[in-house]
């Protein structure tokens, strides 16, 4: 029976966790206009009426961080707003889940790596990030696991959604659009559906209240296996119907970014599961199902 705080809860991943919202377990996903994470009194006070609410149903208080400045480029002239967004606001959050004792889950990213391994990287690894997003998100986690909360980072990678902007939505408007379209093929990574997150992510809170598995404070989640941009832009126009040899391979050369893209992003699940905690399926069938549950 767990009452769950989501914020950022208007954005692709809180939609897919609101979603999960049943009579047993409630969830409240406010977005940034509700909760602002950038104002502490807002976020003090949103975390004292969860614990109070959900102590009171006889439920267990959780707060899932889905909130986080996500511009990866524009963070690199904004890096002020990123941090207020990335650090403070968790590190305010994550103080006021220890002031009630209420646990704290909070979604970090790949960025926080420097992108040059050659195998997945595993949760205890060195970060080192690149650029301005990957240096505020890896301030952010050590600003939670600094703050005495009982808390938890799970980072993931290349997520896409039925709500807002990702990689998926891009390339369906532009296989309408255009007659080839070329994509990156030398940066590796693992695609990873929203609604697949947010079910692991409930599964976590849950062996967290329960005491049911004994989870690293540091773990990776995403979609199983990887590939390239290149190549999960061919899967999504094998999805729509359309011929995968429009899209064409590029270098990152040819396509530069204000904020430099990692060469090598996945991320090791194999922590995630020797926790008790179910893998994520592969991306493949992930991406699918996807497509399948917007046909209907």
């Amino acid at each position: 029976m767990l009452s769950v705080l989501v914020p950022g809860g208007t954005g692709q991943l809180g939609r897919d966790l609101a979603a999960l919202s049943s009579p047993s377990r409630e969830i409240v996903a406010p977005g940034s206009a509700e909760l602002d994470l950038t104002s502490a009194g807002a976020v003090i006070a949103a975390v004292g009426a969860l614990a109070d609410r959900a102590r009171g149903a006889g439920r267990r208080p959780l707060v899932i961080n889905a909130a986080a400045y996500t511009a990866v480029d524009a963070a690199e002239t904004d890096e002020r707003r990123a941090f207020a967004v990335n650090v403070d606001g968790p590190r305010v959050l994550a103080a006021a889940c220890s002031s009630h004792r209420v646990p704290l889950v909070h979604v970090s990213t790949d960025y926080v790596f420097p992108g040059d391994a050659s195998t997945p990287y595993e949760p205890e690894d060195t970060v080192g990030p690149r650029t301005a997003y990957g240096r505020t998100k890896a301030a952010g986690e050590d600003a939670v696991l600094g703050s005495g909360a009982r808390s938890w980072i799970v980072r993931t990678s290349w997520v896409y959604g039925a709500s807002g902007s990702n990689f998926v939505k891009t390339m369906v408007r532009l296989e309408g659009e255009r007659e080839t379209v070329s994509v990156v093929d030398d940066q590796h990574g693992s695609p990873t559906w929203s609604a697949d997150l947010a079910d692991g992510l409930i599964e976590l809170g849950e062996s967290i209240v329960d005491g049911r598995a004994a989870v690293r404070k540091v773990v990776h989640c995403t979609g199983g296996g990887e590939t390239t941009w290149y190549g999960f832009a061919r899967a999504i126009f094998e999805e729509l119907g359309a011929d995968p040899a429009r899209v064409r391979p590029c270098t990152t050369e040819e396509f530069p970014r204000p904020a430099p893209r990692p060469a090598y992003s996945v991320l090791s699940n194999t922590p995630w599961v020797d926790s008790g905690l179910t893998a994520l399926r592969p991306w493949r069938e992930a991406l699918s199902a996807y497509f399948a549950a917007a046909r209907r």
